[in-house]
């Protein structure tokens, strides 16, 4: 579907120069001399790149629609995840880099949501929060207790997180996967 330059909006999915770019940020311009535009920052999808854009009111640009499908994570091979459909029982395999930093928070026979284009995986979604053991957890300084404050602990996963002082090794939390926070004590 083609908008016009000016109804970018953050969030968008866009195909520009042969590529498939994601709407970053929008600024909307209008100069006391020449046309109004939007200025907008992008990142490429397939391979990482970040540009900015200067889209006229009279430029069209064709907004993509990516497909969402459940698939479940079977294993890690290497550098490689292993993902399966959960409607065809398909497998596919995507490079872990993919995921970025939330691979960490990966676990067997989680669900998460493929975005597709074209049939081709353009990114991976993990649930907001996920449950982790602590594995190691600093001693409580004395005196620390009054205020809101946090100490270092070490996940099952190897991912460090600040948690509250009465958090010990051993006890299973709720952490934010994108923000890498503690949210909470699991039940």
């Amino acid at each position: 579907m083609k908008i016009s330059g000016v109804d970018i909006r953050p969030g968008n999915i866009l195909e520009y120069e042969k590529g498939i770019w994601k709407v970053a940020k929008t600024q909307h311009t209008q100069p006391g001399k020449g046309g109004a535009f939007m200025q907008v920052e992008m990142k490429n999808l397939i391979d990482g790149r970040k540009t900015n854009v200067r889209f006229r009111s009279a430029d069209t640009v064709e907004r993509v629609r990516l497909d969402t499908k459940d698939f479940q994570f079977l294993y890690a091979e290497g550098d490689d995840l292993v993902f399966m459909d959960v409607e065809t029982y398909d497998q596919i395999t995507l490079p872990s880099d993919l995921l970025g930093d939330a691979a960490a928070f990966l676990q067997d026979g989680m669900t998460v949501l493929l975005e597709m284009y074209d049939e081709r995986p353009i990114s991976v979604q993990l649930p907001e929060q996920v449950e982790a053991t602590i594995v190691e957890a600093d001693a409580v300084v004395k005196g620390q207790t009054a205020s809101s404050s946090y100490k270092p602990a070490i996940l099952d996963n190897g991912v460090r997180v600040m948690v509250p002082p009465h958090i010990e090794s051993g006890t299973r939390i709720v952490v934010d996967v994108y923000e890498r926070s503690y949210v909470g004590k699991a039940n």
